[in-house]
């Protein structure tokens, strides 16, 4: 016969030990990560939302759930389609400004200049607006079929003439202070120069009339003074003299020829 033995108390006792303490392991570690999953999405739930309200939402869901009493009080589709398109261009308009933000924030939050509150903040916001986006593209589809496929394309180019309405109303607003500023540089540049001018003039007026009396003071020096002295005196030959001059030489000379 072949005989089994039981394991003995010690060699039980020995095996619920680990069992146990590996049960207990298991056990708070999945309540320690329940309890910090939910902690997470409260926190979560409690962070104010990234956008405003989305009142062109708002909007269209009022219109498509009115109460309808009678057939005249139902509401056009051409309403509820323009409602939809203006939903659509807030979508639009949400996505680019996500796309221009997150690189900036992401940088932001690595260097820690940020908290990380803001970043769940964004990531909450584009987590809602793909649910926004599908949910659009399904409302487009029932109120005309495939028109969820370009509704997006017509809302952004909506979008982008808005943005290029308001950046020419920007600078057309801009334009009195220009010109304003503009007047306002040229004046001052103009009584600059003037300034300038007479103050050049003011300086050249006294330096020529230095020059002039120097000129004449010059020219005067030039000018030899009549006087009586042997040196100052100046010896000018008339025609008389030189004749009395000349006759008195040939009488000389006559009187010695007849001699």
């Amino acid at each position: 016969m072949v005989s089994f033995s039981l394991p003995g108390i010690p060699s039980l006792v020995s095996l619920l030990i680990p069992i146990t303490y590996l049960s207990i392991l298991i056990g708070s570690m999945a309540t320690f990560s329940y309890l910090y999953r939910r902690r997470q999405a409260l926190k979560k739930m409690r962070l104010a939302p990234y956008f405003p309200a989305h009142t062109t939402r708002n909007v269209y869901l009022s219109l498509l759930h009115l109460p309808e009493t009678t057939e005249k009080s139902k509401v056009p589709d051409s309403v509820l389609r323009a409602a939809l398109l203006s939903r659509a261009c807030t979508d639009v308009q949400r996505i680019l400004t996500i796309r221009s933000r997150k690189p900036a924030l992401n940088t932001l939050l690595q260097r820690g200049v940020v908290g990380d509150e803001i970043w769940q903040r964004l990531l909450r916001a584009e987590q809602e607006l793909e649910a926004e986006l599908k949910d659009v593209v399904a409302e487009a589809n029932a109120l005309a079929a495939g028109w969820g496929q370009t509704i997006f394309q017509s809302a952004s180019e909506m979008v982008q003439n808005q943005m290029l309405k308001e950046k020419l109303a920007g600078h057309r607003a801009g334009i009195d202070d220009e010109k304003k500023s503009w007047t306002e540089k040229k004046e001052g540049f103009r009584k600059e120069l003037m300034g300038e001018e007479v103050a050049k003039t003011d300086v050249e007026v006294p330096v020529a009339a230095e020059e002039a009396r120097a000129t004449t003071e010059a020219s005067e020096k030039r000018v030899p003074k009549m006087g009586s002295s042997d040196e100052d005196g100046v010896l000018v030959e008339t025609p008389e003299t030189a004749t009395n001059d000349m006759g008195g030489g040939g009488g000389k000379k006559k009187k010695k020829g007849r001699k």
